[in-house]
């Protein structure tokens, strides 16, 4: 029996056993719950390294109960199992934090696999992803540049936007490593709250905070081996920089609340989707964590500077989501290509992946034309089916009109290249946000608050700002 604990919760106790006799039978501990109010007790208990749970149970379903664990357990990974006819609702989920989905009937390989992903940070099969796409010469030279520091013990430092694929590069980095057969973690850096990342890169004792009922060790021991993946690195709290400069010069660390050092080999690669230089010199990121961090950069393109990634990526990524959904193979047709190879792509791969899935929520037959990417529809309103719906913003704290009503977007950052940022109403809440956070002084806890929204989905609409080319910063110091 391994030392990884999850936490099986479902109503149905015939597929509730089966799938504890699954996960014990890989080596698992498991704890089962038969429904989300017994799971809430039993999270309150103990530490679990992965939820699993059905969507559609009686009471606090699936859905409330991903909320409670990225409220309260923020870090921990929670999977998804839900009916063919739920598809659509359990890939929303992923968007407010589950990190994957299974439709039932699957095989007890594909659970394994997918557990091992999320628990173990080992990448097969279940990503999806057996080989990197390198059609483009850019995508090319990238990939030749990671497989050359893959063999050495290198740090390595990769830029490129948001949903471009750095996570995608630096798997591939771990996979051509002397570490390939050791975990690969990830870890995003900027959805985990300040007050909670500490304890998840390093780990804690029981006791060193309110809610640490029992020790955990954090992703760097999680990692010891093997590859740390730092993502959005530049999200960081300048003092817990300070901290990870200190771990990565002694390769030691030292859990929160605990006395002891542990001696680590861990390999870090960090990303980022910032211009580093212009933090440094504003004051956001140490200098010298930033020479640590950069003895290898990588710089990714965008997708729309990829053209000929675009359909093989489009391919691999409906066969990996059909194959989740148990539907048979899916062709392209050729207006589907041409539809998918003309669109700007401003969200990248990630975008791309939720066009992907939307047309096979949509579209049941095995041939997608254009007409079922509904590219023009996702790419004006999925950008707030990615966090939670417009309604949180009308939480409970009111926002005075007068503070919204005096701000709007400057021209220049109106619209994307393609001038599709959005309809009114996403323009209006950008506006909100901005407003709010100006007000804030740019305290995000507090404009979250204000807000009526939760500090990680007031994280999430950030980001989508900078997708878009706002640069937040500078527009708040503007208004």
């Amino acid at each position: 029996m391994s030392n990884e604990k999850i936490l099986v919760v479902e109503d149905d106790v015939d597929l509730r056993e089966a799938l504890v006799d699954t996960l014990e039978l890989a080596g698992y501990e498991c704890v089962d719950a038969d429904s989300g109010e017994s799971a809430i007790v039993a999270l309150s208990k103990s530490t679990f390294n992965l939820v699993i749970s059905d969507v559609n149970m009686p009471g606090i379903d699936g859905h409330e109960l991903l909320r409670h664990v990225v409220s309260r357990y923020s870090g921990l990974p929670m999977l998804l199992v839900t009916a063919y006819g739920s598809i659509g609702n359990a890939v929303d989920a992923m968007r407010e934090g589950a990190v994957d989905y299974l439709v039932k009937p699957f095989e007890p390989k594909t659970l394994v696999e997918l557990v091992e992903k999320y628990v173990k940070g080992r990448v097969g099969k279940a990503s999806g992803i057996t080989q990197p796409i390198m059609e483009s010469e850019k995508s090319r030279q990238a990939f030749h540049l990671a497989k050359r520091v893959a063999v050495t013990d290198s740090t390595v430092l990769i830029a490129g936007e948001s949903g471009s694929g750095k996570e995608v590069i630096a798997n591939y980095i771990h996979q051509n490593s002397s570490r390939a057969s050791k975990p690969f973690i990830a870890i995003n850096c900027a959805a985990i709250p300040e007050t909670m990342l500490e304890a998840t890169l390093f780990g804690h004792e029981k006791g060193a905070f309110t809610g640490a009922h029992a020790s955990a060790p954090g992703k760097f021991e999680q990692a010891n081996g093997g590859t740390l993946l730092l993502d959005e690195i530049s999200e960081m709290a300048l003092e817990l920089q300070a901290k990870l400069l200190r771990v990565l010069q002694e390769q030691e660390v030292e859990r929160v609340g605990g006395r002891k050092t542990i001696k680590l080999d861990v390999r870090v690669i960090a990303t980022t989707n910032r211009n580093m230089q212009e933090y440094i010199s504003q004051g956001r990121f140490r200098e010298d964590l930033f020479y640590r961090l950069n003895v290898f950069p990588i710089t990714l393109s965008p997708l729309r500077e990829r053209k000929a990634d675009i359909i093989p990526l489009a391919e691999m990524l409906f066969a990996k989501h059909a194959s989740k959904m148990n539907r048979g193979d899916v062709v392209l047709s050729e207006s589907a290509k041409a539809e998918l190879s003309s669109y700007h792509w401003p969200g990248n791969v990630r975008e791309l992946e939720n066009v992907v899935q939307r047309a096979l929520v949509l579209q049941m037959g095995n041939a997608v034309e254009a007409e079922d990417l509904c590219i023009e529809v996702v790419s004006m309103n999925d950008r707030s089916a990615h966090s939670s719906s417009e309604r949180e913003l009308q939480g409970p704290v009111a926002v005075e009109a007068s503070v919204v009503s005096s701000v709007t977007l400057p021209d220049s950052v109106r619209l994307s290249e393609s001038g599709r940022l959005g309809d009114d109403l996403q323009i209006k809440e950008f506006e909100m946000i901005l407003a709010v956070l100006k007000e804030s002084h740019g305290r995000k806890n507090k404009a979250a608050d204000r807000l009526g929204i939760s500090p990680r989905t007031l994280r999430y609409k950030l980001a989508k700002m900078r997708e878009h080319g706002i640069d937040v910063e500078k527009v708040v110091d503007l208004m």
